[in-house]
């Protein structure tokens, strides 16, 4: 009898232990496959294998993504083959930054193959390591700041009116251009990739326009509340259109060393980690000082990197950690740039009446609440599914203490 008891007891504890351990292999894998997270640096330095793969290996080790940024490496076939042989071998993701379509033709000197064939062999070679491409730098800052590469301008003829007089019409040509020229690299690719940029404002009409995830700049001598904006305006609109997002940590001056310190550099990418970025990017451009092999990129902020690896795996659950409880609404088409309270609304019309209140209200939300707040926009049938997900709505036209 007490040799039954001692066998069922036995039968008993196996099959508590094999549904425990079914169970957290679930549960972690559910994990991974809802919270993907991914840290690594954008290569733009350099041009040649040899340079890319220096670089990989000092980081493989506390990364798990590299950006291939440099347009001259991605001309050269056989170097963009051998560098993405590489960083798949070294068991890494990547995004592939490509210029015009065009340009990867051997009539214009440039490249001389057809880079949509290249991004469905590069799916089916590399499978899920390949994440994406990135296409159009900074649409929305090239906008704003009325740049030649701005994709609305007072004399645009494409599917609306010449000059455009509201925000409406020019938040339709904006988000219509925009969705144009990315659903050619969809269909010609059968849907196989995602696309990426990065940019400094007006990132809700960036996903409207179709993007799968906008990397948020942080920028020259930006303050911590000028980068908690930044998440709160890149979040809000990822989060409306159900699509990830990320930070891109670029110069922190415009004279070398360019980037900021190590210790700033751990503390924003803890920021943007906590706050759930799905993507936390180092931008690396130029060299300097000029025999370094790690464009500038430097050991103090390599220690730094390695440092948030180490912390984020040993505490993963504080990703989202700071995720936002609060939502501010302004205008739809309201284009506002959002970098002081006289900025221009979609580059092309001055600051209106509301504009003052609107950063106002912007600077008072993020002094209380950080970045617990996302900023999105009244648009129906987007925000309409996501208000019920915050503690607190404000709108821009009621007051707000």
């Amino acid at each position: 009898m007490n040799r039954k008891y001692v066998i069922l007891a036995t039968v008993l504890l196996i099959v508590l232990i094999s549904l425990s351990l079914f169970l957290a292999v679930n549960v972690l894998k559910k994990q991974t496959a809802t919270s993907p997270f991914y840290v690594g640096v954008e290569f733009a330095y350099g041009s040649q294998f040899s340079q890319l793969k220096a670089l990989v290996d000092k980081v493989e080790n506390y990364s798990n993504l590299i950006v291939i940024g440099s347009i001259d490496l991605t001309f050269n076939r056989t170097a963009l083959d051998e560098s993405c042989d590489y960083i798949f071998n070294s068991g890494l993701n990547f995004i592939v930054l490509f210029t015009s379509y065009t340009m990867y033709n051997a009539s214009n000197g440039w490249g001389s193959y057809t880079i949509f064939d290249w991004i469905v062999a590069a799916r089916q070679k590399y499978g899920d390591q390949f994440l994406g491409i990135y296409r159009f730098d900074e649409p929305g800052g090239n906008q704003l700041d009325k740049t030649q590469f701005m994709l609305i301008n007072n004399t645009s003829t494409f599917s609306y009116p010449d000059n455009p007089t509201g925000y409406a019409e020019v938040s339709e040509g904006y988000v219509g251009y925009l969705t144009a020229m990315l659903d050619n690299y969809f269909i010609r690719t059968n849907y196989t990739t995602k696309i990426f940029t990065a940019d400094y404002g007006l990132y809700w009409f960036d996903y409207n326009g179709s993007y799968n995830a906008v990397f948020g700049e942080f920028l020259v001598n930006q303050s911590s509340i000028s980068k908690q904006l930044t998440i709160a305006l890149d979040r809000g609109a990822a989060e409306s259109f159900n699509r990830n997002w990320g930070i891109i940590l670029t110069y922190s001056s415009l004279e070398p060393p360019y980037l900021e310190n190590g210790t700033a550099m751990l503390q924003d990418m803890l920021t943007s980690y906590h706050a759930g970025a799905t993507y936390i990017v180092v931008f690396d451009y130029p060299t300097y000082p000029a025999t370094n092999p790690y464009g500038i990129l430097s050991q103090d902020q390599f220690s730094a990197m390695e440092n948030f690896w180490n912390q984020i795996h040993s505490n993963p659950s504080s990703f989202d950690s700071s995720k936002a409880r609060v939502a501010y609404v302004v205008p739809e088409n309201y284009g506002f740039g959002f970098r002081n309270p006289d900025d221009t609304i979609w580059g092309l019309f001055p600051a209106d009446g509301v504009s003052s209140k609107i950063w106002n209200d912007t600077e008072f939300l993020l002094g209380k609440y950080g970045t617990n707040l996302n900023i999105i926009y009244d648009e129906p049938g987007v925000i309409d599914p996501t208000l019920k997900d915050y503690e607190k709505v404000f709108y821009w036209n009621q007051t707000i203490t």
